[in-house]
């Protein structure tokens, strides 16, 4: 009884092992702020930035503090990469690439670099192939996203040949839609996927103070005809729709919130986060100041708010609850908070707890194979980066995460996705009933095991639609209504206490069976 026992845990134990992807971006310009992450809750440290020069070679200006940067990142047990390029570092990647020269110079100096430094690996974010990013940046429409696939390509070679086959990464950062080839997304990426080890979607900055309107910096789903028609779904759904495998996807998680200043007393309507706004940028948090661009020649303010300073620096009193004279309201289908200051007029949309939670669950449904996050100096105790490693209920270490608590104030989450029978649909989230919702609505079908989308219920922390582990779905009982949604495809819905794994449906049956010897032995 006890070999049996013991052969079933070993399968259990390796069923579980490896995990989700957690990636947290190191902007080095604020190591002097980093003393309260704990990296032990991120897989991979993405260092932040090096510049590519005219000659294909690259500086990091902190290279003197590498050294204590890798012993920081090390500690926790996360892998350490460079990251190239980035919003003020990509003005010379299009023309670097097209010289035989210059892009043989690149290749050699990353190749180098992380030889030099033992570096896992290298993240290129170019932003963006064939499409103008800052005012300074130099783009080829017909040319650069051809250009770049050669370019990693030989990449993986050389790094395969200095390093010995996939022992060094190659990631990229990018935007919410796939590589543009002659003004429009490319309809095929699946030849970069074959060569990078995964791409981290930027699924924030999504609006801002260049619209007309206020707006949701980082939406897990837009709102037909309001603000810029993109979020993480459509991307996620852009990139895959574009070949690019879904497992080697990272959903970006955006550890901070922009403000603007609205022309007309929001908390009127408070219900409506899209209103006429100024194009003046307002100060952001205590780290906030006036910078020059010397690009675009002008200097303002950033406006942002990182989650730390959103909770020490009294604007909310808590978590889900916004600090007088703020006022939080939660929007239904973009699943975000946003703020409105009726002394000032500032509008502040960001992320909590609950939309990171959300947009974690759903990659996890998607069959995505992480979440990144900019960035790692911006969280608070660990509670972004908590609600982040949620990943459908599976922690990066193969445990079951914490449940969400129940919130306290305001609207709370909607469904993300639902099941019919034992089919997951896990392509289309299901929005919340606001009109103007650019998704389908959510199912009131009854599931087995009495639970049913939208009906009531009185649990808190998730359930399992059907426990024998035979199905994907599962639910959480939030203000007193079920809300449904999907562990990943291939996996099944397993129940560990209050909480539940997705696993594989292995691990499931060895689960029971455990279970089943051991209620065996005890009678």
């Amino acid at each position: 009884m006890y070999r049996l026992s013991a052969i079933l845990l070993g399968l259990a134990q390796v069923s579980l092992a490896g995990g989700p992807i957690v990636l947290g971006y190191y902007p080095s310009w604020k190591r002097s702020k980093m003393d309260g992450v704990d990296f032990a809750k991120y897989t991979h440290i993405n260092i932040a930035f090096g510049i590519p020069l005219q000659d294909g070679t690259f500086s990091f200006e902190d290279q003197w503090a590498l050294p204590q940067i890798l012993n920081q990142v090390h500690s926790g047990g996360a892998k350490a990469l460079l990251s190239v390029g980035g919003w003020t570092g990509s003005n010379y990647f299009s023309d670097i690439l097209k010289s035989d020269s210059t892009r043989n110079t690149m290749l050699t100096s990353m190749v180098d670099y992380v030889k030099a430094n033992n570096l896992d690996g290298i993240d290129i974010d170019w932003e963006y192939p064939g499409r103008q990013g800052n005012t300074c940046n130099v783009y080829d429409a017909q040319n650069d996203t051809p250009n770049f696939l050669r370019f990693l390509q030989d990449l993986r070679s050389k790094f395969d040949a200095s390093f010995g086959p996939g022992n060094k990464l190659i990631t990229l950062a990018v935007r919410v839609q796939p590589f543009d080839v002659y003004g429009s997304p490319s309809s095929d990426v699946s030849a970069f996927a074959k060569v990078v080890d995964f791409a981290n979607i930027m699924a924030y900055d999504i609006n801002g103070p260049w619209m007309s309107d206020t707006g949701p910096n980082a939406p897990f789903n837009y709102e037909a005809g309001k603000g810029t028609p993109l979020s993480l779904v459509s991307a996620i759904d852009a990139w895959t729709g574009a070949g690019w495998p879904a497992k080697q996807l990272v959903a970006g998680l955006g550890f901070y919130g922009r403000s603007t200043v609205a022309q007309q007393d929001m908390s009127r309507d408070m219900k409506n986060q899209y209103q006429p706004q100024s194009h003046d940028v307002p100060l952001g948090d205590s780290e906030d100041a006036p910078w020059y661009d010397a690009c675009a020649r002008s200097t303002s303010a950033s406006g942002t708010w990182q989650w730390k300073s959103l909770r020490g620096q009294g604007v909310l009193s808590s978590t889900n609850a916004a600090a007088a004279p703020w006022i939080r309201q939660w929007d239904g289908v973009t699943q975000t908070p946003w703020l409105f200051n009726p002394t000032t007029k500032i509008f502040l949309s960001y992320d909590d707890p609950d939309s990171i939670r959300i947009k974690s669950d759903y990659a996890a449904s998607r069959g995505l194979g992480g979440v990144m996050i900019w960035s790692v100096n911006m969280d608070h105790n660990s509670e972004l980066v908590d609600a982040a490693r949620s990943f459908g209920g599976k922690a990066t270490n193969g445990t079951t995460a914490t449940p969400p608590p129940t919130a306290t104030s305001n609207p709370t989450p909607t469904t993300i996705a639902t099941s019919e029978g034992t089919r997951t649909k896990t392509s289309e989230p299901v929005q919340s009933s606001t009109a103007g919702s650019n998704g389908p609505q959510p199912s009131s079908q009854t599931s087995g095991g009495g639970i049913s989308a939208g009906g009531k219920c009185d649990f808190v922390g998730y359930k399992c639609v059907d426990s024998g582990g035979h199905n994907a779905a599962f639910a959480i009982c939030n203000h007193g209504k079920w809300l449904l949604r999907s562990c990943g495809p291939g996996t099944v819905c397993q129940e560990a206490g209050n909480s539940i794994l997705c696993t594989w449906p292995l691990f499931a049956r060895v689960k029971q069976g455990i279970e089943a010897l051991a209620h065996k032995s005890i009678m």
